[in-house]
């Protein structure tokens, strides 16, 4: 009995630690144009030590939002134009900006907002001389949290839009 109950934790661990969501999440791949993006041609390969140069040199590939909001405050704008004069250093690598909300409200709702956030930071982008057409929108509202718990630190760190190298 002992074992079968160690092995059921197990297995419920493991499943915790999955990155990728079900196979029933929505999520909204957005090309700059605002139309949903079926069949992009971005293999969404994350890259990761361009990942990690990316991070080392702006601090944070994060950007962070209050409840229910989805504008830049000045320390979002900073860390958005070190991302804009990092991408336009390396003109042959493309951007995913995720967007993301924490767990209260609706997939719906949830969805909608993280597109909102992703779009501010890729509108902000755009803006700083980075090219649209190597930026791309995912928005997967409450389905990848960073900060779990049920709790104001956890909805915090997941109030966030992303900027993911991907080739």
């Amino acid at each position: 009995m002992r074992v079968a109950a160690g092995f059921i934790a197990l297995l419920a661990l493991a499943a915790c630690g999955q990155k990728t969501p079900p196979a029933d999440v929505s999520t909204a791949i957005l090309s700059p144009d605002g139309a949903v993006d079926e069949e992009s041609d971005v293999d969404l390969v994350e890259l990761p030590a361009l990942q990690a140069d990316l991070v080392a040199r702006a601090g944070s590939d994060s950007v962070y939002f209050d409840t229910d909001q989805s504008g830049l405050d000045e320390t979002d704008r900073q860390t958005l134009a070190t991302h804009a004069q990092w991408l336009m250093a390396h003109p042959n690598v493309r951007a995913s900006i995720e967007g993301h909300a924490d767990e209260r409200g609706t997939r719906e709702y949830n969805l909608a907002l993280g597109q909102r956030r992703a779009q501010a930071a890729l509108d902000y982008l755009v803006a700083s001389g980075v090219p649209a057409s190597r930026l791309l929108i995912i928005s997967w509202g409450k389905e990848r949290p960073i900060g779990l718990g049920s709790n104001e630190s956890s909805w915090s760190q997941n109030r966030r839009a992303v900027t993911v190298i991907v080739k």
